[in-house]
């Protein structure tokens, strides 16, 4: 139930129970009060108010006349959807649009299928697991569990990453190393106050766009660094005056390359070359590989001290989590002790408890067994569904991760593609919006498409797949 907090004025030019209706009615136009929201029964706020009940009842009235508002018999008064809401503006009668968002809104509206190549499956999470490990916490809830914690995150939690850290991903580390933070954004600031200000940071091109952005939040100076085959080129990079390059040489976003060792290697003596240099390895969904072997992280490999790892947790288990962790190389572990000590934790102590128990007694485990199986035989019957496409379309970044390229051999913008299938439905996502610089500074990608099927089911990719058929028809 909403609260509303209204300024009742006594002037004699307005009845009270009118106020309280262009109140409500009012805050409903500007979206304050959203559709299914239930406003305070009657009695109660005319206590609020300290007027007449009936004041209440009279202005709910006219509300619910005027179709601003339902009555439910026995549940009370909630607000109604109304489609395309005006407000009036005060001083010249024009009907505005309460804003762009209900146009776009409406537009998603019309979306069935959504290859979103961030989204992960929810409906396979396992709920059950997640409410017991809650309940049992919660039973068990001391005054110690409600206190701030360590900076850095709970010991115990700290002490389970790092040997699933080991274990999965063959990185070597002490608890103490581990900074957990709610997300990746804010571990991307405090990497901030640790390597400094205006530090001329190098990224592949295309790139995960996100941390593109809270890089450039932080006013550091940004270097596209071209791709090939293999990832970052090494030479290229060699050519900058970058301090620090951010890469994900286990699965790259978004082209899906996975850099061979040899380049691996090549970034690592990049960093070894040069006074105070970094390599800040993102392994944001490692866990999710269809084909050969798991890939040892990049840190696995550093041998001097140079390589920050990041992980999150909002792949592998779901994007509510929030948990987010580093790996910070013992100097610069020192350097957050000196600068960063002081900021507390940004993740909840009970949040940590229940993840903690999660991995640490194999639910997670066990979890992501079944989601790869799950993954893989979505990503498989996706491919199959676009066997008809090849006559058109290349296929590549397979075989990891949770999304697909599709090239166009006849080089088709990605604008029109997109367009065309949002027509019948389907939303699609452009390679260009990963690139640095925009479409006017690289072609190379400009006919390239990302589709993940994370979130979508066998009939669903089907159904959507077929709808992409009717899209470009003229094209296949």
């Amino acid at each position: 139930m909403v609260d509303l907090t209204i300024q009742l004025a006594d002037t004699g030019k307005e009845y009270l129970y009118q106020q309280i209706y262009e109140y409500i009615r009012d805050e409903i136009r500007k979206g304050k009060l959203l559709a299914g929201e239930k406003l305070p029964s009657t009695r109660s706020l005319a206590q609020y108010l300290q007027v007449a009940r009936s004041t209440v009842d009279f202005a709910y009235g006219q509300l619910v006349a005027e179709g601003y508002v339902e009555a439910r018999p026995c549940k009370g008064y909630f607000v109604s959807h109304v489609e395309e809401l005006f407000h009036f503006s005060g001083d010249d009668g024009k009907q505005e649009k309460l804003s762009m968002g209900i146009a776009q809104a409406a537009q998603e509206e019309k979306i069935q299928y959504d290859f979103s190549p961030h989204a992960v499956s929810l409906r396979d999470f396992p709920y059950a697991t997640w409410k017991k490990i809650t309940k049992n916490i919660l039973v068990d809830a001391n005054s110690e569990m409600f206190a701030l914690g360590d900076a850095r995150g709970d010991q115990e939690l700290r002490k389970t990453i790092s040997r699933y850290l080991h274990s999965s991903r063959g990185v070597n580390c002490q608890p103490e190393q581990i900074i957990i933070g709610a997300g990746t954004d804010y571990l991307f600031m405090l990497l901030e106050k640790i390597l400094g200000r205006h530090v001329p940071i190098a990224m592949e091109n295309p790139t995960y766009k996100r941390a593109y952005k809270v890089f450039q939040s932080f006013a550091y100076e940004i270097v596209p660094v071209p791709m090939d085959g293999s990832g970052m080129n090494v030479e290229e990079l060699s050519r900058t005056k970058a301090k620090v390059a951010y890469v994900m040489p286990s699965h790259q976003y978004p082209t899906g390359v996975v850099m061979p060792i040899g380049r691996r290697m090549e970034l690592l003596k990049w960093a070894g070359d040069g006074q105070d240099r970094y390599l800040i390895e993102d392994d944001y969904d490692s866990e999710f590989r269809y084909k050969g072997k798991p890939i040892p992280s990049l840190q696995a490999s550093d041998r001097l001290g140079r390589v920050i790892y990041m992980g999150t947790f909002s792949k592998s288990i779901a994007p509510a989590i929030r948990v987010g962790y580093m790996v910070l190389p013992m100097k610069l572990l020192k350097i957050y002790q000196e600068n960063c000590g002081f900021y507390a934790s940004t993740v909840s102590r009970i949040d940590q408890r229940i993840l903690n128990e999660f991995i640490r007694d194999g639910y997670f485990e066990r979890y992501l067994n079944k989601m790869r199986k799950i993954y893989r035989s979505r990503h498989d019957f996706l491919l199959s569904q676009l066997f008809s496409f090849e006559k058109e379309f290349t296929v590549s970044g397979e075989n990891a991760g949770l999304h697909i390229l599709l090239t166009s051999k006849s080089q088709i913008p990605e604008e029109a593609l997109i367009k065309a299938a949002a027509k019948e439905g389907v939303k699609l996502y452009g390679m260009q919006e990963a690139c640095m610089g925009g479409t006017s500074m690289d072609t190379t990608y400009s006919s390239t498409l990302l589709m993940g099927y994370g979130a979508l089911d066998e009939r669903e990719l089907m159904e959507g797949v077929a709808l992409l058929k009717r899209a470009w028809d003229i094209y296949l």
